[in-house]
């Protein structure tokens, strides 16, 4: 694969939370970069956003209700994901029987 190198000017602070959370996610700062002008690419889009995302009162709600059942312990935890679907399999034939 041929490659080029884009210099670009940044915030030196900007660069550096934006390395540390790739790496966060497993990705390097160069991966997402190409990631992005892949897409641009493919889409002929951009995608900024200038705002926090704030989640509905509806969603803060269920949230906390999430986290009284967590702690509750009224929770169903499933590794490897094959369970989780035979429980869901289970439900469904429960359903069917009555």
């Amino acid at each position: 694969m041929n490659t080029a190198v884009i210099n670009i000017k940044t915030n030196t602070k900007v660069k550096a939370q934006a390395k540390k959370i790739a790496s966060e996610l497993g990705f390097s700062l160069s991966a997402l970069i190409n990631g992005y002008l892949n897409q641009l690419i493919r889409t002929k889009t951009v995608h900024f956003s200038t705002t926090e995302e704030k989640p509905s009162e509806f969603m803060v709600q269920a949230l906390r209700e999430s986290e009284e059942d967590r702690k509750a312990g009224r929770y169903k935890s499933f590794d490897p994901a094959d369970e989780a679907l035979e429980y869901l399999d289970s439900i469904i034939n429960e359903g069917k029987k009555n």
